[in-house]
């Protein structure tokens, strides 16, 4: 299991741009697949984004093109640049082992309105 910490979301209006940031109390060397997942109001939790110890990245269709993950190894770090936000990204973002997301964090709560 991974504990994690996420931070950096706030009030943007549309088209703006947030960096969200993961901290993993475990060693991200021994976590193949990272993800972050968002949680609109009334919606379920969906993965936005992931990535592998490689660096390999996926992202879902309505982020592509606007989201980019990394991560730190080193650091124990994973982050979320995104950019052109919209108001359907609103919503409560986690990050998380993607092949074990058994633990969640608290979240970071991300508004895109004007």
């Amino acid at each position: 299991q991974v504990q994690t910490v996420e931070s950096g979301g706030g009030l943007v209006q549309p088209g703006g741009s947030l960096r969200l940031s993961c901290e993993s109390t475990r060693s991200l060397f021994s976590i193949s697949v990272m993800g972050w997942y968002r949680q609109a109001p009334g919606k379920q939790r969906e993965l936005v984004a992931e990535i592998t110890i490689g660096s390999g990245t996926s992202y879902a269709d309505s982020v592509k093109g606007r989201f980019t993950i990394s991560r730190d190894n080193a650091k124990n770090m994973v982050y979320l640049q995104m950019n052109s936000l919209k108001p359907e990204d609103t919503g409560v973002y986690y990050c998380n082992d993607k092949l074990d997301p058994t633990t969640w964090g608290h979240g970071t709560q991300v508004t895109v309105s004007s």
